[in-house]
C-alpha cells in the first residue's frame, strides 16, 4: 500500500528509560568497535528544542536530494547547499542561525491540528530517520552524537530493512504503543 520507491522513513517513537538504557549502550559500543559512514551521508546534531521532527525531515531530504525537485530560491535547498560541507555540530549551528529555516519551521508548527509545545517544553516523543545511502540503512538521529550503520540496503528492500528497525524500537518496549511510521516516497 505504501508508494514506491521509498525515500526516507521517519519513525516517532516514545523516549523512554528502557529506549535510553540502550541508546548509551549502543553508543559505547558503536566508539569502542567502530563502524563505516559514508561520508555521503547528511547528518547533524539537533541542538534546537523540540525540533526532531524539523531534523528528521532534513535528513529524510538531504539524504534524496538526487530524487526530489526544488524551487530555485526554497530556503531548504539553500541550507542544504550552504551546510553540506560542514561537520555534523557546525549544521546544527548553522541551522541555529538559519532564519529562513526557523519561519518555515514555526509557520509548520502553526498549521498542525494539535498546539505546537513550546521549545523549552519537556516532550518524550521522538523523531528519527531512516535512509539508504550507498546502499547501507542509516538511522539518524540528531541526539546521537553520529549516524547508525544498520547494515546493507537496496532500493528494492529500503523499506522492508527500515520497517526491521522500527520493530527492534517496539520490541524494546513492548507496552508502549506510541508509535508511528511516515515513508516518504515518490511515485
Amino acid at each position: 500500500m505504501v508508494p514506491r520507491p521509498v525515500c526516507a522513513v521517519l519513525l516517532l517513537f516514545p523516549v523512554t528509560e528502557k529506549y535510553e538504557s540502550f541508546r548509551l549502550d549502543e553508543e559505547k559500543k558503536i566508539m569502542s568497535e567502530g563502524q563505516q559512514v559514508s561520508p555521503d551521508a547528511y547528518f547533524m546534531r539537533q541542538t534546537i528544542g523540540n525540533a526532531c521532527g524539523t531534523i528528521g525531515l532534513i535528513h529524510a531530504v538531504a539524504n534524496n536530494q538526487e530524487r526530489l525537485e526544488f524551487e530555485s530560491a526554497s530556503p531548504l535547498k539553500n541550507f542544504l547547499l550552504q551546510s553540506s560541507k560542514l561537520s555534523p555540530d557546525e549544521k546544527a549551528v548553522f541551522l541555529e542561525k538559519d532564519e529562513s529555516i526557523r519561519v518555515s519551521h514555526e509557520s509548520s508548527a502553526q498549521e498542525g491540528q494539535t498546539e505546537a509545545p513550546s521549545l523549552d517544553e519537556k516532550v518524550d516523543l521522538h523523531f528519527i530517520a531512516f535512509v539508504n545511502v550507498g546502499g547501507h540503512l542509516y538511522e539518524l538521529d540528531g541526539r546521537k552524537p553520529f549516524p547508525i550503520v544498520h547494515g546493507k540496503t537496496t532500493g528494492d528492500t529500503f523499506l522492508e530493512d527500515a520497517t526491521e528497525v522500527c520493530k527492534q524500537f517496539m520490541a524494546r518496549d513492548p507496552q508502549e504503543l506510541r508509535f508511528t511510521v511516515v515513508a516518504l516516497s515518490k511515485a
